[in-house]
């Protein structure tokens, strides 16, 4: 496919509805504008709010998404309808999802720096029919053989690799983009990611820090969304 005819997609950022963020839905989308991002799903951890109201803002740039807190690990869901609360079991979240005709991942799943990622022995394997891709890398991970375990047991298992900035700033949006077909649902993606081509990059282990303030202003008091 000519590469004009392709569109950048991120695939994983999170607004100031996300308790470790305060990228703001109006800054989010024009950082998107400002390095020709043609697709961002946002993400933010256990909520819909942002991600609806950043699609009314720009409904063809948007896909509505969320980072869901399973009782062992983060699963991502896209194109998403209806949210669905943190704490479920992970083939409860992932039942859910398809219920509601989502696009269903996970996130960083082999990041042992992570708080909310403890996977036990077998989920994963688990979930794999239930799948349409893994996040085989991740911009925020500390090390890079986090993304190579992710990508090596998405090969052996026969699923798509994704890529996400995990941004939680405008500093970090675009980080890790995918180049692929344009899409507008959750077909239409599992298509596009047969001949996706990826443009990535590790964040700095500094922008953790932006999640660490974000988390001490906020008990401060409450920013304007």
């Amino acid at each position: 496919m000519n590469p004009s005819q392709l569109v950048r997609a991120e695939f994983h950022c999170h607004s100031i509805y996300s308790s470790d963020s305060l990228l703001r839905v109006e800054a989010l989308l024009a950082a998107c504008r400002q390095k020709h991002i043609d697709k961002v799903a946002i993400t933010d951890h256990n909520c819909l709010e942002g991600a609806l109201r950043a699609q009314e803002l720009d409904p063809k740039r948007v896909i509505v998404g969320e980072e869901i807190q399973t009782a062992q690990g983060e699963i991502l869901g896209y194109f998403m309808r209806e949210e669905i609360p943190a704490g479920l079991e992970p083939l409860e979240v992932i039942g859910r999802l398809k219920d509601q005709g989502a696009f269903i991942s996970v996130a960083h799943p082999f990041d042992a720096n992570r708080n909310g990622t403890h996977w036990q022995p077998g989920t994963l394997e688990a979930m794999v029919p239930h799948l349409d891709a893994f996040e085989t890398f991740n911009a925020r991970c500390l090390r890079q053989t986090y993304n190579t375990q992710a990508q090596i047991f998405a090969q052996e298992h026969g699923l798509a690799g994704m890529a996400g900035s995990d941004a939680h700033s405008t500093f970090e949006l675009g980080r890790a983009t995918m180049l692929l077909a344009d899409f507008n649902d959750a077909t239409e993606l599992r298509t596009a990611l047969e001949n996706a081509q990826w443009d990535v990059h590790l964040s700095s282990a500094a922008v953790h820090l932006f999640s660490v303030w974000a988390k001490m202003v906020k008990k401060v008091r409450k920013p304007a969304l």
